[in-house]
């Protein structure tokens, strides 16, 4: 890494990244999310460059941040859904992608739910490529969100309990996180009924217990996730009220962990199924609008960075 911009002219995962570089993102992140607070919110960081949105899956905050992000940067942008293309009328992955870049677009975000797609399409591809969420392998810029997130209300990363408690094995969040946090030096416990624990996930250098109570105890930050369904999760357990007996955060349970512990979650919630709705709402303790807020200014600094761009040259530049 150079202090103009990150090595890759990718951000396909947190695996590849080394500390310094994650530390460079947040760092630019920060010093972007105050342009949600102007009035006017446009800079002309990335006047003149495209961007293409292609999701092959469903999602809310990950697509309107990205498209937040590149208004906010003066991106002209297009948004690509399947549905009304030539997906449809069976054009490959590869073959669509490339037609795309033909119109020479600077960067190409996509979410997919096969695993390796965005790395497929960037060993081929001359333009950028940022990876989005691929099937159940990872989610980068979910990660590098929370880690603002946590940094902005912690300070540190050094020896804090993480604990991750939900759908481990059908999550790219979890597997993000867990390179991120564990490169940036906090401790991570995962925690999830058996059926839902993924064999030797332990190998990543991380905690694994099926007691909820256990992984709570002491614990720093608090991120549960859901069970997604659309991966298989529901077929793991019996019902979602025996799922919220064993596993949903209430505010009894929150107290086995540290007093001023935090609580997150990368959305969508499933209220009373990991989450009780007492504990999403709590303004002192529930981080999750923030997760949305800073995933506008991480996708920012990533955009910018991969353009090439300095925390330097943006200081001169705000």
């Amino acid at each position: 890494m150079t202090k103009a911009g990150l090595r890759s002219k990718d951000l396909l995962g947190i695996e590849p990244l080394d500390p310094s570089e994650i530390e460079l993102i947040l760092d630019t992140a920060e010093s972007m999310a105050e342009i949600g607070k102007r009035e006017i919110k446009k800079v002309p960081a990335l006047r003149g460059r495209m961007v293409v949105n292609l999701f092959f899956e469903a999602s809310t905050r990950t697509r309107f941040s990205f498209e937040t992000a590149e208004k906010w940067l003066s991106a002209d942008t297009l948004n690509f859904a399947a549905k009304g293309t030539s997906v449809e009328k069976g054009e490959s992955l590869l073959d669509t992608a490339k037609n795309l870049e033909a119109m020479s677009p600077d960067f190409l975000v996509i979410r997919h739910s096969s695993p390796g797609v965005p790395h497929f399409l960037a060993s081929r591809l001359k333009t950028r490529v940022i990876n989005a969420g691929d099937g159940a392998h990872e989610h980068p810029t979910q990660a590098l969100l929370d880690a603002m997130t946590i940094r902005q209300r912690k300070g540190k990363f050094d020896g804090l309990k993480v604990a991750i408690v939900g759908d481990i094995a059908h999550s790219r969040v979890v597997r993000s996180n867990i390179w991120c946090l564990t490169k940036l030096n906090a401790k991570v416990t995962l925690c999830a009924p058996p059926t839902l624990m993924p064999v030797d996930i332990e190998s990543m250098g991380v905690g694994v217990t099926s007691d909820f109570e256990e992984a709570l105890d002491g614990a720093d930050v608090v991120m549960m996730l859901r069970v997604q369904i659309e991966r298989g999760g529901k077929m793991a357990f019996p019902s979602s009220r025996e799922y919220f007996a064993r596993y949903g955060l209430t505010r009894e349970r929150l107290r086995l962990a540290r007093p001023d512990a935090i609580v997150m979650h990368p959305g969508p919630m499933n209220r009373g199924v990991e989450i009780s709705s007492e504990i999403a709402d709590d303004a002192d303790r529930s981080v999750i609008l923030s997760q949305v807020a800073n995933g506008v200014a991480v996708r920012m600094a990533i955009l910018y960075l991969l353009a090439g761009g300095s925390p330097q040259a943006w200081q001169e530049k705000a």
